[in-house]
């Protein structure tokens, strides 16, 4: 019979980093993931000499809360040995690590838990976050400054309260003791993890059929195919409905604490001491997706609080001047355009009589483009069928000397009676002095009207 994989571990580098920071474990009873501070040196180091330490009792325990104990013994005994590595090698100081780990005894579950790593429960179809993420921004979160949706997005989302390292002689580690469930997946994941795949995605994940190795492989795969910047590390633990025959219980070491600990600096991090944190604690922070530690003070977050006024007070002053711009932009082109209609001019019928109005004829919803500019003494009424008809239908001019002439001419089809042949419309570029301004009507011409071929039309003085 094979045997069904009820746990597994594995780490990735991920698509940028250049080494891999974090640690994993899983093993008969306890499970583990610790994630060094990226933007520290030794961050490495760290998470390795926490899971070395931790994995230490990986064994089976009388009750839940005698393993709860143990675990938080061993994490404070693993922030010591970060401490004093850091006395022995100076150029480590600033390293940190975060860990979330779980001792599986019976029925029960015993977690510790410090940073931002995270452990999930899967069970009955629903994805449960069992940890409280020890940053900054969920403290704004759970103070109702921010929503869940802009923690994620936050330029300070990597900052870190709580980590075991130097920073902190006596962290404070969160300690639970939960019940177990037949059915149950836990997943205990760095944020290389969490960042980067969205809940759903994970929860679909663990609602599969596949065993625990078979998960962890396609959890960190689909970080991967989401661009996967950080590394990534993930530990799965089922609880089986009915135990099988036979387990795979092999312990697994993943991540920087599989290879053997190098006490030197990467090169391109830069240490950031304590100090100066202290003294400059926002002029320090790094890029968002370099985590480093932050004393758990009052001060600082007011200062960041104080950081979020200034930054949206940043983006509503951004977002007001470019609606006033869009706004003025949208006024001038409306100008330019109106303007440029009051150079146009046409005639039509103003109340029975012909006038010639400056603009144009159309409108935009209740406000029109044009107004009488001059009325005249000729009636509509009296003028030809033809001629009335294009005055109704208005007839374009170019400009006013245009207009004019094209209300002489209807003046004189109402002495004569008769419709007015079209003349060629003035040139509107370079205009020959001899030539005779007109505008032909917007009506087309009938050819009743116009000039039979070979035909000269008969000047009507």
């Amino acid at each position: 019979m094979v045997a069904r994989t009820l746990s597994a571990a594995v780490s990735h580098v991920g698509r940028i980093r250049a080494n891999n920071q974090d640690s994993g474990y899983a093993g008969a009873h306890l499970f583990a993931v610790a994630d060094g501070m990226g933007g520290h040196a030794g961050g490495d180091v760290a998470s390795a000499i926490a899971i070395r330490r931790i994995r230490e009792v990986d064994r089976d325990f009388p009750s839940a809360h005698d393993a709860e104990f143990a675990l938080q013994t061993a994490l404070i005994a693993a922030n010591q040995l970060i401490t004093e590595t850091v006395f022995e090698h100076h150029e480590l100081t600033g390293m940190g690590t975060t860990v979330s780990a779980m001792i599986r005894v019976g029925d029960e579950i015993a977690i510790a838990h410090i940073g931002d790593s995270r452990i999930y429960r899967y069970r009955d179809g629903e994805l449960t976050q069992i940890t409280n993420d020890h940053t900054f921004v969920q403290r704004l979160v759970d103070s109702g400054r921010i929503t869940p949706e802009e923690a994620a997005v936050h330029p300070r989302r990597s900052v870190l309260m709580r980590v075991l390292g130097d920073v902190d002689a006596a962290p404070e580690v969160d300690t639970t003791v939960m019940d177990l469930q037949p059915g149950d997946r836990w997943l205990l994941c760095s944020d290389g993890l969490s960042s980067y795949l969205a809940e759903e995605r994970i929860r679909h994940a663990l609602a599969s059929d596949m065993d625990a190795n078979q998960v962890t492989q396609r959890l960190v795969k689909e970080t991967l195919d989401h661009g996967a910047p950080d590394n990534v590390t993930v530990v799965v633990m089922d609880v089986p409905v009915h135990e099988p025959e036979e387990v795979d219980d092999a312990a697994t070491t993943v991540g920087s604490a599989a290879a053997p600990l190098t006490f030197e600096a990467s090169t391109g991090r830069k240490p950031i001491r304590l100090p100066t944190i202290l003294l400059h604690p926002l002029k320090v922070t790094t890029a968002p997706e370099d985590s480093h530690f932050e004393p758990e003070s009052d001060q600082y977050f007011a200062e960041l609080i104080a950081e979020d006024r200034r930054r949206r007070l940043r983006r509503r002053v951004t977002w007001t001047i470019a609606v006033v711009a869009a706004i003025i932009a949208i006024a001038a082109a409306v100008l330019f355009g109106y303007r440029w209609t009051q150079t146009l001019y046409y005639v039509g019928d103003d109340r029975g009589q012909v006038a010639i109005y400056k603009g144009v004829q159309e409108g935009i919803g209740p406000l029109t483009l044009s107004h009488v500019y001059e009325d005249t003494d000729v009636e509509v009424a009296k003028l030809p069928a033809y001629t009335k008809q294009s005055v109704k239908q208005t007839i374009n001019a170019a400009t006013l000397e245009d207009a004019r002439e094209i209300v002489a001419r209807l003046r004189k089809a109402e002495q004569t009676g008769r419709d007015q042949p079209p003349v060629t419309p003035r040139p509107t570029a370079s205009p020959s002095p001899s030539a005779v301004p007109s505008i032909t009507p917007t009506a087309t011409v009938s050819a009743a009207a116009a000039p039979a071929p070979g035909q000269e039309a008969t000047p009507r003085d």
